[in-house]
């Protein structure tokens, strides 16, 4: 109970600092990737990414900050994929190509990851974005020289073969690793 009390003040507290004149509130203008913008929910109050090539410190700032949010998801295939990716393609991007990038890294991951490997189709947003078009053909060009067709996901079905796969019988699992 005293925890449930606590957690209120302090919501109460924030609510209150954020009515102040001059200062900016987190609740209500999440700075970048707290609701995705291929999502139904639409906040339009969120702030968008300043993107200032004028200057080298300024570039140097942004490539690191795009960088890191590519390689420290969460999601270590989309680690992976996606931070390679932009780590050799950050440095030839223009303004729009970063945009299109700060779109593609807003996704949630695990609509991302299924849109990537073809295992759902994309909305039309996200499938005219030109960087998720390219991460994707990189993705399915990879799955195509480096893996077994039987072993990968029908488009439209969830990937089932697991490591327990082969048993049969009255403890089976019905799909996947259960």
């Amino acid at each position: 109970m005293a925890i449930l009390r606590r957690a209120l003040l302090n919501a109460h507290r924030v609510l209150n600092s954020s009515t102040v004149a001059n200062r900016t509130s987190i609740i209500s203008r999440p700075q970048y990737g707290w609701v995705s913008r291929f999502s139904s929910t639409n906040i339009s109050n969120t702030q968008p990414l300043d993107i200032d090539l004028s200057t080298e410190e300024s570039k140097r700032r942004l490539f690191n900050r795009l960088l890191y949010r590519s390689k420290q998801r969460g999601f270590l295939e989309l680690d992976l994929v996606l931070g390679k990716w932009v780590e050799e393609h950050i440095h030839s991007m223009d303004e729009n190509g970063i945009k299109a990038l700060v779109h593609v890294l807003d996704l949630e991951n695990p609509h991302l990851w299924k849109w990537l490997t073809g295992q759902e189709q994309p909305p039309e947003a996200v499938s005219i974005n030109p960087v998720f078009s390219a991460v994707q053909e990189k993705v399915l060009k990879n799955l195509n020289n480096h893996s077994a067709p039987e072993t990968r996901a029908t488009p439209g079905q969830p990937w089932v073969r697991g490591w327990d796969d082969i048993k049969k019988g009255r403890d089976s699992p019905i799909a996947g690793n259960q």
